[in-house]
């Protein structure tokens, strides 16, 4: 979708507003009056044209319920009372915003976090390279309620900016004949209702990216109420257009899920893979200071990820006290944080600890100091339970360390060079593969030379291939998955 196709209308008191609809709606502009625009509305009390009043004469996305019952009202009783609705109090002095023919895209929890997850550094990563491609984009986030979009702006680091701002002071956000782009996870029951309505009424295109299927394929790995919680997400997602999966793994798993869809008599979203980018860590030009870190002249290796049970780090805590238990003489260093349900990894990893082993955890470094861990490493170790892609994988091999990881899934297929194949689930298997890399020099070597030799995707790629399928629907050209180069 081009800019010239862009159109934001904004307006603020009622007979803005009324004008606007008018407009939008192809009622008579020369005298708008509430009349007018119930003669086009009784005329076809269509949903998209319905979901479009109620959102911008109150100022908030409507749900799928209230769309449904007030098109029954207007076809009863007339359009009249639909037409007298007005803001809430808490909005009345923002302005709405209509953008019609544009991209609207959503980071309401990226752009108000200094969290780094992994989704996270995937949302920042796009809108760099989007905002750098000057691509034309509405950027939003939610109310506190989360019952309206509010305009952040329509570069990164401008919304960046905006969401530090008193909130009173944005307009709210109505997309119409737009493209919604999704690219994290929402999981709010209030938000996704408005989703689900926005999908649902027809109002525009809505697509999203689609990280993993995680709390349905293994939930006892996930938190609290994220199964529940993620099964409200889809059942919002399969109203949408389109889901760019980051792996064929993750692919798979929703393609299972859309055959499910057909039984509600829903058509399923248009899903393909969108490969993730693969470019290294940032290293900066200093060299960073180890020392204090792991002890010199001693093989590292390094685990990183948050310590959430669907990561095995308690696998990885036992295979590296077998290998010690064999006479191997190595540091294991944990990267990450984060983590829910992590009080046994917590506990054990403190055990060692006070037995004299050398394992440590970080909880957060940045990027200059993971890049030079990553190189200072022997191997990294990776042997998660479920992944909707690994970045852990593709950050190591991107700066020629390997990978001992999972023979199954996302890591799998990601894992086309310089990585150690185990049984996540087989503690022995993952100390063998330790064992073995920290004895064997040349296996390890040609496996870090395939690592170095391993094609780059760029963050510009991935962005760009994701532009393409989620905003004009286009053709995905998946990359050829060799299956050489891992052992």
């Amino acid at each position: 979708m081009s800019a010239t196709e862009l159109q934001a209308h904004r307006a603020r008191t009622r007979p803005e507003r009324l004008a606007l609809l008018a407009r939008l709606l192809g009622a008579p502009t020369d005298a708008v009056d509430e009349r007018s625009l119930a003669t086009v509305l009784e005329a076809e009390p269509a949903s998209d044209r319905v979901w479009l009043v109620l959102a911008v004469l109150r100022g908030e996305l409507p749900t799928a319920p209230e769309v449904t019952a007030w098109r029954r009202r207007v076809r009863l009783d007339g359009a009249g009372a639909l037409l007298a609705l007005r803001p809430a109090r808490r909005l009345r002095r923002r302005a709405v915003r209509v953008v019609e023919g544009g991209v609207v895209v959503d980071v309401h929890h990226t752009v108000r976090t200094d969290l780094e997850t992994g989704i996270q550094r995937v949302v920042v990563g796009v809108m760099k390279q989007w905002t750098a491609a000057d691509r034309a984009m509405t950027i939003v986030g939610w109310t506190p309620d989360n019952r309206a979009l509010e305009h952040l702006g329509e570069r990164w680091q401008e919304a960046r900016d905006s969401a530090r701002r008193p909130r009173s002071a944005h307009d709210t956000v109505v997309p119409w004949r737009s493209t919604y782009v999704l690219p994290e996870l929402a999981v709010e029951e209030t938000r996704l209702d408005r989703l689900q309505a926005l999908a649902q009424s027809g109002a525009g295109e809505c697509s999203v990216v689609g990280y993993d299927c995680v709390p349905l394929t293994v939930p006892e790995t996930a938190g609290g109420g994220m199964p529940g919680a993620f099964a409200r997400n889809l059942a919002t997602v399969a109203w949408f257009d389109r889901v760019a999966t980051i792996s064929e793994a993750a692919a798979v798993e929703y393609r299972g899920w859309s055959a499910m869809v057909a039984a509600a008599g829903i058509t399923a979203p248009r899903i393909a893979s969108v490969l993730l980018a693969d470019e290294p860590v940032p290293a900066g030009g200093d060299a960073v200071e180890l020392q204090e870190l792991v002890r010199p002249d001693h093989p590292l290796v390094l685990c990183v990820g948050s310590h959430e049970p669907r990561k095995n780090h308690l696998a990885v805590l036992h295979a590296a006290e077998l290998a010690w238990s064999e006479g191997h003489d190595f540091d294991l260093l944990f990267v990450g944080g984060n983590a829910w349900n992590s009080t046994r990894f917590l506990d054990r990893l403190a055990e060692l600890q006070r037995q004299g082993r050398p394992v440590r955890s970080l909880l957060r470094v940045d990027d200059v100091t993971l890049a030079a861990l990553y190189r200072r490493a022997a191997f990294s170790v990776f042997p998660s339970l479920n992944e909707g892609y690994g970045l852990p994988i593709v950050e190591s091999l991107a700066l020629g360390t390997p990978v001992i990881t999972s023979a199954f899934g996302s890591m799998r297929e990601i894992a086309t060079a310089g990585c150690v194949l185990v049984d996540p689930r087989d503690d022995r298997a993952i100390a063998a593969a330790i064992g073995g890399l920290l004895t064997d020099d040349v296996r390890r070597e040609r496996l870090a030379g395939e690592a170095r030799e391993r094609g780059i995707r760029s963050w510009e790629a991935y962005a760009d291939e994701l532009w393409s399928f989620m905003v004009n629907g286009g053709h995905v050209d998946g990359r050829p998955q060799s299956s050489s180069g891992v052992s």
